[in-house]
């Protein structure tokens, strides 16, 4: 008697992308966008930080013009959507949803272009492994499935860095580039892990690099072609954009709950897929 054949699995569904008004909506109850958890005076503090040109802050950028306090804030409501006003200096601060849409369509338009080049050589790195892994992780996928050759310099490559209890060293999973303190994945907004992978690199460098933080300075420093994430108290990477160092700079509270970006990683993987 011939065994019946095994049932094929159901295809899971994939949520449809949301219109832009629901993507507005979402970014704004999640606290991605709108009113964010970071303080005015967090922000603040860190604008006086880049402006007083505090390595910490500048994730491995070097700045070609003076940034002053004022106009620091003042590309911060430009670009990010805090409140312009000088006088506001505590409470609450905002990140506008139309700029993260458009920042995200904008990202979207330059991997795109990147992976119309027919097999880019693409780098993926995050700072933030409690929040924006699931994005980057997104994008490795895609990446992969349209062709592009993920790159992992430096693995395994360690320091002691400031503040350091022990040596950290860069760790990959699926491809995205992190830093690891052993064993676990951590925060970070040191340049130092990304000038490792360009140093060993040498003249091999990826097309694209996709990523946040210290990891998109320092790339954005390099002359790489760099996308990336930040929030609203990391004005580096959108002085960096000013500049013309970093393409495209998304504003967006960079560590809510990790399912809550999938949303706007949808948003963003269409927007890439549109125009291929």
């Amino acid at each position: 008697m011939t065994a019946p054949t095994p049932a094929t699995p159901p295809t899971p569904a994939v949520p449809a992308p949301l219109s832009r008004d629901a993507l507005r909506d979402h970014l704004i109850r999640t606290r991605i966008a709108g009113d964010v958890a970071t303080s005015r005076e967090n922000n603040l503090d860190h604008y006086r930080s880049l402006a007083n040109r505090d390595p910490h802050h500048l994730f491995g950028l070097t700045l070609e013009r003076d940034w002053p306090y004022r106009d620091v804030l003042a590309l911060m409501a430009k670009s990010a959507g805090v409140v312009a006003d000088p006088g506001h200096r505590a409470g609450q601060d905002t990140i506008d949803p139309e700029r993260t849409i458009e920042a995200t369509e904008a990202m979207g338009d330059v991997i795109a272009g990147v992976l119309r080049t027919g097999s880019p050589k693409i780098l993926l790195a995050t700072g933030h492994p409690t929040g924006l892994l699931v994005v980057h992780l997104a994008l490795a996928r895609l990446a992969r499935e349209r062709g592009a050759v993920l790159m992992g310099p430096a693995e395994d490559w360690s320091y002691w860095g400031s503040g350091f209890g022990r040596r950290r060293k860069i760790r990959y999973l699926d491809d995205v580039a992190m830093l690891d303190d052993k064993g676990a994945f951590v925060h970070t907004h040191d340049p130092a892990p990304m000038q490792a992978m360009i140093a060993e690199m040498g003249d091999d460098r990826p097309d694209l690099v996709i990523a946040d933080h210290g990891w998109a300075g320092a790339a954005g420093e390099a002359g790489i072609l760099t996308v990336g994430f930040a929030d609203s108290n990391d004005p580096a990477l959108f002085v960096g954009e000013a500049e013309g160092k970093i393409a495209v700079t998304v504003p967006l509270d960079d560590n809510v709950l990790p399912r809550d970006y999938a949303p706007l990683t949808r948003h963003l993987v269409e927007r890439v897929l549109s125009g291929l």
